[in-house]
């Protein structure tokens, strides 16, 4: 967003930090420049110290997993660029659902460099090593001390589209 006089420039940028371990989802708006040169000239994959965030950051890595500029159109992994390019998609790729057998259809998407986008989608790299494989009987406790990823442990929605053995008898 723009600020009231023409010699200003406030951009906002949304950064919507997610915990895999428990589902939980936590939307910053940031403001401050020296917070948003933290994310620019980052690819998605970088890792990024979330010191600078605030006081309950502290210790905190956040990989960046991707963003869509200021249009709409989402970042790709792979396009080594920091424009918006047109791609050749067809079936597999991401960011395509074929809708014919064999169609291809032209694309733009956004370079994973220079992260500037409004709205970047980071995933919480909690203490310790998620990869190490904790197998203690709540390690979403253990990994993450902050009160918003452990107050609440979402379920997982959806379930298994076929099942085997169906869970009620008609």
């Amino acid at each position: 967003s723009i600020c009231c006089s023409s010699s200003c420039k406030v951009y906002i940028m949304k950064l919507n930090i997610a915990y895999p371990a428990t589902g939980c989802q936590k939307l910053l708006k940031i403001d401050d420049e020296k917070i948003l040169s933290l994310f620019y000239d980052k690819r998605i994959g970088a890792e990024v110290p979330a010191d600078r965030l605030g006081d309950e950051w502290k210790g905190y890595v956040v990989r960046i997993s991707g963003g869509n500029d200021l249009q709409g159109f989402p970042m790709m992994q792979g396009v080594l660029t920091n424009i918006r390019v047109r791609l050749l998609f067809k079936d597999g790729m991401p960011n395509y659902t074929m809708k014919r057998k064999g169609v291809r259809k032209r694309k733009s998407v956004r370079g994973s460099q220079g992260l500037q986008t409004p709205l970047s989608p980071a995933v919480l790299v909690p203490r310790g090593s998620v990869r190490s494989g904790n197998s203690s009987t709540c390690p979403e406790k253990t990994m993450c001390d902050s009160t918003w990823c452990t107050d609440r442990c979402q379920r997982r929605r959806g379930g298994n589209q076929r099942p085997r053995h169906p869970r009620f008898s008609v």
